[in-house]
């Protein structure tokens, strides 16, 4: 027998249960089917995975009721420092300096492990919505009323409407004619996280070299996370290192402002692209983080816009429900991708003019980019701006979530 709710989500990294839970609270039938199992991600040891979240995520996980059980485990970032330079060479004299002494909001963001974060989300679906681990959706046949999906296990759900939170690969996508468009960068991102003989002080440090970015972000204790982005050829060759040559090839990149480093968990690489959907949205299907939009780390920002389009889309369909409409109709949807598709892709491509504007050794362009980051710096008004966009705090108009406010 088909069992029915009002949103089935494919995909339970953190996008899907972070949107299935206020559409629960709100009343609707929520599943979540994942294909991890349920213990792949919700261990107690750290795996060096972390996340920068903007204040607005901070305060959707707070709409959530989740932050009060987190906070305690997450570590604040007051200070940002960007800058321009070489491996060996340090940072340039001119650099961005963000610090949260001179905003309301208190701290620019907040890191927080992956471990955490995903089985504060895990602990908050049970008992309000169906969660399939170690199941994925294989078909989706849309018609008026809904939509009815295909599971690996040979089991059918339906719904009112499928969300693909299901990565850059969204297969939710691909069986809904959603084509995409971008294009690889070239590099690939190595992520570790260190432990330093020194304290960070909460400053999250930015470097940008020719071959790529890399950003020591400040997690509890004497550690930080390193997401260091690298071309291809050389990511590779670094990836066939051990540890301590793996730490080698990073210390003149990292610098000694921490004291000596070490490794701390495991050691990751991603490739990088750019990855746009053509449209968020078509009747009865609709798509939220990654499977939207792939944005370069640069800024930390891919969680961050995944939990954007989580507070719009959660807000459209409890505001559809309670007046009563379809929520799976292409006239709801559509609301959902004009709130969304023009700030995700502004943000993905102001991101890739960064990372093109820092490609480059070229002296005359390095002249350029060090006085542009210091007039940034010297313009309080300009500074602050920069610092509430980076805080999710620029959208416009806000969802609620993201003002801490439950649906």
């Amino acid at each position: 027998m088909t069992k029915t709710h009002d949103v089935l989500i494919a995909g339970g990294g953190l996008n899907g249960p972070a949107l299935a839970l206020p559409l629960a609270q709100a009343g609707l039938s929520v599943a979540v089917v994942d294909p991890r199992p349920a213990d792949a991600r919700a261990t107690d040891s750290f795996d060096g995975r972390a996340y920068a979240l903007a204040v607005s995520s901070q305060r959707l996980l707070k709409a959530l009721g989740l932050w009060d059980g987190l906070a305690a485990d997450s570590q604040p970032i007051r200070q940002v420092k960007a800058s321009q330079g070489r491996p060996g060479d340090g940072a340039a004299p001119f650099f961005l300096h963000f610090d949260s002494a001179e905003t309301e909001e208190g701290p620019v963001g907040h890191m927080l492990e992956d471990r955490f974060l995903y089985k504060a989300l895990l602990g908050a679906m049970t008992g309000r919505v169906t969660h399939l681990p170690g199941v994925a959706v294989t078909g989706q046949q849309v018609d008026q009323a809904g939509v009815t999906v295909t599971l690996s296990d040979g089991g059918t759900m339906r719904a009112r409407m499928l969300v693909g939170a299901d990565g850059r690969g969204s297969g939710v996508a691909k069986r809904a004619g959603i084509t995409r468009r971008g294009w690889d960068y070239g590099q690939t991102a190595l992520v570790a996280a260190i432990d330093h003989d020194l304290p960070h002080d909460g400053i999250a440090q930015q470097y940008f070299m020719a071959t790529g970015p890399l950003a020591i972000l400040p997690l509890p204790g004497n550690r930080s996370s390193v997401v260091w982005s690298e071309t291809q050829a050389n990511a590779q060759a670094i990836l066939q290192l051990d540890d301590d040559d793996f730490l080698n090839v990073l210390r003149p990149r990292f610098g000694d402002f921490l004291g000596d480093i070490a490794l701390a968990g495991g050691r990751f690489s991603y490739p990088l692209s750019l990855s746009l959907a053509d449209r968020y949205a078509v009747a009865r299907v609709a798509l939220v983080g990654d499977a939207a939009h792939g944005v370069h780390p640069i800024a930390g920002q891919g969680l961050n816009l995944g939990l954007r389009d989580v507070a719009a889309l959660a807000q459209v369909l409890v505001e559809a429900t309670r007046r009563g409409e379809d929520i799976g109709s292409e006239l709801v949807l559509q609301r959902y991708q004009s709130w969304r598709r023009f700030d995700a892709t502004a943000l993905a491509l102001g991101m890739d003019g960064v990372n093109r504007l820092f490609a480059t050794d070229n002296p005359v362009v390095s002249a350029v980019r060090g006085l542009g980051m210091g007039v940034v710096t010297a313009l309080p008004a300009l500074r602050r701006g920069f610092m509430r966009q980076a805080a999710g705090l620029s959208v416009d108009p806000m969802p609620r979530l993201l003002t801490g406010r439950p649906l």
